[in-house]
């Protein structure tokens, strides 16, 4: 009953910072669970909730096929970087401390980090080898925020096409994960059980964080997440790295 509970809230908090945000469900949910649990047991549980709930802002945007063509080499440079190091975050002690430093550079960057601006000859060499990055650390930590994210923002989109490759690959990374899990025999059912009922507190507070998305300043809410990061990170890594 004190798993559920915790598995519950863990996917309430994530699901209201998805729903103020738009982002941030797969990486609350694991960097919060594995505190509790391996780094791999909280990604089983991360799967189905974030296929569900960035299903929908894959779909939703303008130019989903176009954008499919212009990730095509990072979603299959994913695929195979997961599949890469999968085995380091179901068997090695070192996974939390791997995670917690990935949590806490996040928050930088989400902090302080700069904008940079990517041409698109050079988005053609560059996709491949960010998403290889992003599977190989997806794979080692069950999260894909680095370096996805500053990548995706430093692409010359408009703003819906960006809220849509984000839900792209918020979708296709969590995919691969589960495939690899599933491939090493890391999936069980009961974790697709357990995955499946923390999808409906998660939707709920969805709703009620994007209620909240219209009272609380955008720019608030994120200082607020990236320091928590930054916080958590860094309790990971240093209790993962020092006991």
């Amino acid at each position: 009953m004190t798993d559920a509970l915790l598995v519950a809230g863990v996917f309430v908090i994530a699901g209201l910072i998805k729903g103020a945000v738009g982002i941030g469900l797969p990486t609350v949910v694991v960097g919060l669970l594995s505190i509790a649990m391996p780094p791999a047991q909280a990604a089983q549980l991360m799967v189905l909730p974030a296929l569900a709930t960035n299903f929908w802002q894959m779909m939703a945007g303008p130019a989903l096929g176009e954008l499919l063509r212009r990730l095509a080499g990072f979603i299959v440079a994913v695929f195979l970087g997961t599949f890469a190091t999968i085995g380091f975050m179901t068997t090695s002690a070192l996974a939390s401390a791997v995670l917690g430093a990935v949590l806490a550079a996040y928050g930088a960057y989400g902090l302080w980090g700069r904008r940079y601006h990517i041409e698109a000859q050079a988005e053609r060499r560059l996709s491949p080898l960010v998403g290889l990055l992003t599977g190989m650390l997806s794979g080692a930590t069950g999260v894909f925020v680095i370096p996805t994210m500053p990548y995706l923002t430093a692409l010359r989109m408009s703003a819906e096409e960006l809220v849509q490759a984000v839900g792209i690959v918020a979708f296709v990374c969590p995919l691969a994960l589960g495939v690899a899990l599933a491939v090493r025999g890391q999936y069980p059912a009961a974790a697709a059980g357990a995955s499946f009922l923390a999808l409906l507190p998660a939707l709920a507070a969805m709703y009620v964080g994007m209620r909240i998305r219209r009272r609380l300043p955008a720019a608030t809410f994120m200082r607020w997440f990236f320091t928590a990061l930054i916080a958590l990170g860094g309790y990971m890594f240093f209790r993962a790295a020092f006991r």
